[in-house]
């Protein structure tokens, strides 16, 4: 089923004001694709949104029980976390556990994302470190894996890396094509990115949703990955964020995960669905409503959830409403 694009329309007062649009997949693992809307054999670049995909490599490597490692562990290599104290104290025990510390993380340092976090450490005096990184918790992942292996952990981001290379076969494997022939850039991270059309991006996810395809270690990876983004949703994300209250709301039925530049990808078990979407212009608050949508449109999103979340409210500095975002009724009806 194809249709238009995705289009989410964002109103002040009974004007619509702005329109995200993009495109979207809902995939069987097989291939099969169950609903689509605009063209989703474009090829897009997945950003963060395609980590519990990365996280496999190091789930089925067996480290997680070497190194005596939880779903709070393995949620964060799925993350783009908000640099809250948890989060962060999470990654610096963990690389402890496994031999190493922050000065082996090569994903670079930013702010942590809430402003009460930054303002602590302003008082505090200390300024953030690269486990602040919303990253930090894949690249812990990253470095476990190469221990685990044995490889050198130095350089683990490069494209050639042993790291890297695995989690390429992994993508191959999931969505169906050759993922080492994709064009790559550079994430924010310091990371490949791998430009991946949207319909195989969707089918990676619905392969982790129903894994009865793969093989038992592979298959058996994909059910911890996906268990522990919702039994841990915190690490997920972090306080008040979509990610976090989505997996937290729909434990065994969705684990959906955000990526920079508007996209968003889920995976259904229930259902045995994989989720992929783009939005053009790179809006979060697009993708996010567009992702609720689509989880409604499916019929998995709880009526609680729903209403503030399909059609988040507009307000002003004062906390005046003054409109809402919601789907365009051209998109899904």
């Amino acid at each position: 089923m194809s249709r238009g694009g995705v289009a989410i329309e964002v109103t002040r007062g009974p004007v619509v004001e702005s329109r995200h649009e993009g495109i979207a997949a809902v995939v069987k693992a097989d291939g099969t694709v169950v609903a689509s809307w605009g063209d989703i054999d474009t090829p897009i670049l997945p950003r963060s949104a395609n980590k519990p995909i990365q996280a496999m490599a190091f789930v089925e490597s067996g480290a997680v029980e070497r190194f005596g490692l939880g779903n709070e562990h393995i949620a964060l290599a799925c993350a783009s976390h908000s640099g809250e104290k948890r989060h962060v104290e999470t990654v610096r025990a963990w690389l402890k556990q496994v031999g190493l510390g922050e000065s082996d993380l090569e994903c670079g340092t930013h702010p942590p994302r809430l402003p009460a976090t930054l303002e602590e450490l302003v008082r505090e005096g200390k300024t953030p470190t690269p486990a602040f990184n919303n990253c930090s918790g894949k690249h812990s992942g990253f470095l476990t894996t190469a221990v685990q292996h044995g490889e050198p952990t130095r350089g683990y981001i490069r494209y050639d890396h042993p790291v890297q290379r695995r989690l390429r076969d992994v993508m191959t494997e999931l969505c169906g094509a050759d993922a080492h022939a994709f064009p790559h850039g550079t994430d924010g991270c310091g990371i490949p990115t791998l430009a991946t059309p949207l319909a195989r991006l969707a089918r990676a996810m619905a392969g982790m949703a129903d894994p009865s395809r793969l093989p038992s270690r592979r298959a058996d990876a994909a059910c911890r990955i996906r268990a522990a983004m919702n039994a841990e949703p915190f690490m997920m994300a972090g306080t008040g964020r979509f990610c976090t209250r989505v997996n937290a709301a729909l434990p065994g039925v969705a684990q959906i995960k955000t990526g920079a530049e508007g996209v968003f990808c889920g995976m259904l078990p229930t259902l045995g669905l994989g989720i992929a979407i783009k939005m053009w212009d790179g809006a979060a608050r697009a993708s996010e409503v567009a992702m609720a949508a689509l989880l409604d449109h499916l019929g998995v999103l709880p009526a609680g959830l729903g209403a503030e979340i399909l059609r988040p409210p507009v307000k002003n500095v004062v906390g005046l409403l003054v409109g809402e975002m919601r789907p365009a009724r051209s998109w899904l009806g």
